[in-house]
């Protein structure tokens, strides 16, 4: 059966790359920030951090916290035809529920952590939306309390301790990868 898996994690924790090492294992991926993207480019705003919280904080508030979730169900659909699908930037609890009452047992998260020193330091020296670490710890509040990021994290089926290289970063998750793909 083929399967859906979730990253999670604080910003700069490392998603992208774990997601990465998902795409190259043949997982398609799938990313709820294009969501909110396109709405940006639809209002002609500029892509920053402060017109994508309020964006993406906008969007919540007309269409409740799951919205990213129920919007992205048929692209991930027809990608399971094809074969097993990544998930980038689920962030709320109602998104997981979502999710998980769809795809059930075929559906799995991992969580990737970095303490915040650690994710502030990487996030200050990205190439794309460089953050300061005033606005790393301003955004990590804002997905905390608004976005319910924290329940998706805490009930992860796998996570990955991001403190040291991106090799090991990339070896934590091939190994799960394996697992799951081999059950």
């Amino acid at each position: 059966m083929k399967k859906v898996v979730a990253v999670v994690g604080m910003p700069g924790c490392g998603k992208s790359e774990a997601v990465k090492c998902f795409e190259e294992a043949g997982f398609f991926r799938v990313y709820f920030g294009d969501i909110v993207f396109d709405r940006m480019k639809e209002e002609g705003l500029k892509i920053n951090e402060k017109n994508e919280q309020m964006t993406r904080e906008k969007m919540r508030e007309g269409g409740g916290m799951g919205m990213m979730a129920e919007l992205s169900l048929p692209k991930i659909d027809s990608l399971l035809e094809k074969g097993n699908v990544v998930v980038e930037s689920m962030y709320s609890w109602e998104e997981y529920l979502i999710l998980k009452e769809k795809y059930g047992e075929n559906f799995f998260v991992v969580a990737v952590y970095a303490s915040p020193k650690t994710r502030y330091a990487r996030l200050g020296k990205r190439n794309v939306r460089p953050l300061t670490p005033e606005d790393a710890r301003s955004r990590d509040h804002t997905q905390i309390a608004n976005i319910h990021t924290g329940g998706p994290m805490a009930i992860a089926d796998f996570t990955v301790v991001n403190e040291s290289s991106l090799e090991d970063l990339q070896k934590k998750t091939k190994a799960f990868i394996k697992t799951i793909t081999t059950e």
